[in-house]
């Protein structure tokens, strides 16, 4: 593949995950801040936070090295990761890179605190390192695509959707958060999640679906009530978890369509 149709495929996926992401945003550590709709203005810092976080854990797993599991303070790899602002403009943009710093941060700490040899500790922060790096990419490519003004602004205060498109969206946003605290091993909170989605705004639309696709509708009714949930639940990884919600994620999208061209055929009838 050449340059120009990689830069396509990535702008492509970055452009559907500011869709996604262009509701109103709360990162993991509370509201995200303004900086992420500055990406560019903001590299050096998320570089030098990167470095930083880095330099960290490199503290931590030599502490391990000299002094054992106790004296590592292993729990400081995560507290590191949600002190930085690049926390949140990896959060509010590539949550795919998002969780997999995650599963990196975890596999520190666990390696540690089940007192696993050093040079398996090792090999589980140069997963990490290499994760972060990536991250820091991702980043940088969206600054270009923001600075270009292709990516929509990501909007810092909750807000409800005022229609049923809008309503998709912030499923399919709400979603990807799913995603994201399943990730940082959240559970219940991811449980929580889904459930809210459900009974909030799944639950609204669903009238007007069923009489255009009662298949679908059933289909995103267990999706929502069994098969999340259960894969939540039951240890699952945060790959198979992606994989469900990027399921059901399809599945909106016809949803969407269909309420658009329902929404279109009420304005053309006035």
């Amino acid at each position: 593949m050449n340059k120009m149709a990689t830069q396509f495929k990535l702008l492509l996926s970055f452009l559907s995950l500011f869709t996604v992401f262009s509701s109103s945003f709360v990162s993991a550590g509370g509201e995200v801040g303004e900086h992420v709709n500055h990406l560019s203005d903001n590299l050096e810092k998320y570089t030098g936070e990167v470095n930083w976080i880095i330099k960290k854990v490199d503290g931590i797993v030599t502490r391990y090295e000299k002094d054992g599991a106790k004296a590592a303070h292993s729990k400081a790899v995560v507290d590191h990761w949600e002190a930085v602002d690049f926390h949140a403009a990896i959060e509010s943009n590539y949550v795919p890179v998002y969780a997999q710093i995650w599963q990196g941060l975890y596999g520190v700490k666990e390696s540690i605190d089940s007192n696993s040899s050093i040079d398996a500790v090792k090999a589980e922060q140069s997963k990490l390192e290499q994760v972060l790096w990536q991250a820091l990419g991702a980043v940088k490519l969206a600054a270009q695509f923001q600075d270009r003004g292709l990516l929509q602004k990501v909007a810092l205060r909750e807000g409800g959707p005022t229609n049923s498109l809008e309503t998709v969206d912030e499923i399919k946003t709400r979603l990807n958060r799913v995603v994201a605290k399943f990730a940082e091993k959240l559970v219940k909170e991811s449980v929580d999640i889904v459930h809210d989605t459900y009974l909030t705004l799944f639950e609204g639309i669903e009238g007007d679906l069923i009489s255009m696709n009662a298949n679908l509708v059933e289909d995103l009714e267990k999706d929502f009530n069994v098969t999340l949930p259960v894969a939540l639940a039951s240890k699952s990884s945060v790959k198979q978890i992606q994989a469900i919600v990027s399921s059901m994620g399809k599945k909106l999208t016809i949803a969407r369509d269909l309420l658009a061209k329902k929404e279109k055929s009420k304005k053309d009838v006035f």
